[in-house]
């Protein structure tokens, strides 16, 4: 699929502590800035507790969870839209990615050094944010700079452009971030091929230190501010998680229970990474292996079939299809077909969150 979050942040506040425990990469992680240089680039899987039951009904030799790109991009810094600590390549990383996770200091430890000092949540948003959309500024002024000779050609598709990007460059002058509104199929398609930063899809990660009550009141305040913009929050202890993270996997369920709690924070994480990329997972499950599939909102059957191998696609027939939740109801794959809950589809379906499908196909 190609899809991937980029963590973006200042220095030092813990993004690639979170990115090691959700890779499992094992990324230098320093108390200086741009320890990261290139993006460290790893795999998370993303957990699903469905798919552990459909192994045990199915009795499958093997479970394989789907899993998500995560890059960890160096810290950025006031100015790296002109160029501060390496910014224009920095922001270059920035771009090749399909939604951010942004990753808010709010601990507080003498021993790792804040960049402006002290600990700031909102100011640090407000930073990041800015670079970002004055790179965006810029990138737009060069992109209307050429348009304007094609309007001045006569090219009608050139003037929706210009007024299309008149609109943005006088939002981002205002301040306003672009990912916050509704756009026309049109406008999105320019949006797209605009790649522009602030545009971006964004989940806050909030990270904070064990126990410590002032990060909680620090971790509300980008919560107050994601909610006015309309974005999601995780609140994460970085090196707590890494902590769990270094456990066999058999040993992390007991202690996260003897911690209180019934997931970690990582789990929460890529959950949400993964609807703020506006997937949804679809199964195949059967004795041999029981797999979770990402697909993209909206994915018909015949591309979805795509996903596991392109000759099904190609040779695509029809989909069996029926529903976790009734096979969770009646226990059996049997007992599906019983009842009349077992679907034949054809090229139009679109597949559902949660759909159990096989396909029938011919090359």
């Amino acid at each position: 699929m190609g899809l991937c979050c980029g963590m973006i942040g200042l220095p030092n506040v813990g993004k690639t502590t979170v990115f090691n425990a959700l890779t499992g990469s094992g990324a230098l992680a320093a108390n200086y800035p741009f320890a990261t240089v290139d993006p460290n680039t790893g795999i998370a899987l993303v957990p699903d507790p469905r798919l552990l039951t459909l192994t045990d009904i199915f009795k499958s030799k093997k479970t394989t969870y789907s899993t998500l790109e995560v890059r960890d991009i160096a810290g950025l810094v006031e100015g790296a839209s002109k160029g501060e600590g390496l910014g224009n390549q920095f922001l270059g990383h920035i771009r090749e990615v399909d939604a951010l996770l942004h990753v808010v200091r709010c601990f507080s430890d003498s021993d790792v050094v804040h960049v402006a000092g002290r600990v700031d949540p909102l100011r640090d948003i407000g930073v990041i944010e800015t670079e970002l959309m004055l790179a965006d500024l810029e990138a737009l002024d060069r992109r209307k700079q050429k348009t304007e000779k094609k309007v001045r050609a006569g090219d009608k598709k050139a003037a929706f452009e210009m007024d299309f990007l008149a609109r943005l460059i006088g939002m981002l002058d205002k301040g306003e971030w672009l990912g916050n509104l509704a756009y026309q199929p049109e406008e999105r398609a320019l949006l797209d091929e605009c790649q522009l930063l602030s545009a971006k899809p964004v989940l806050f990660v909030a990270n904070v230190s064990e126990g410590q009550q002032a990060d909680e009141a620090r971790v509300e305040a980008v919560r107050e501010f994601a909610a006015r913009r309309g974005a999601r929050v995780v609140r994460i202890c970085g090196q707590f998680e890494a902590e769990v993270s270094s456990l066999a996997e058999a040993e992390r369920a007991d202690f996260l229970k003897e911690m209180g709690l019934s997931e970690s924070g990582l789990v929460r994480l890529t959950r949400e990474a993964y609807a703020l990329l506006n997937l949804i997972t679809f199964f195949t499950a059967g004795e041999i292996e029981s797999r979770a599939w990402p697909i993209v909102k909206n994915t018909k059957a015949p591309q979805a079939a795509g996903k596991i191998h392109s000759d099904m696609e190609r040779g695509f027939i029809r989909a069996e299809v029926y529903t976790y939740d009734d096979l969770l109801a009646h226990g059996s794959e049997a007992k599906v077909k019983e009842k009349g809950l077992f679907r034949l589809e054809g090229k139009d379906y679109v597949i559902k969150e949660a759909d159990i499908v096989y396909f029938r196909f011919n090359v």
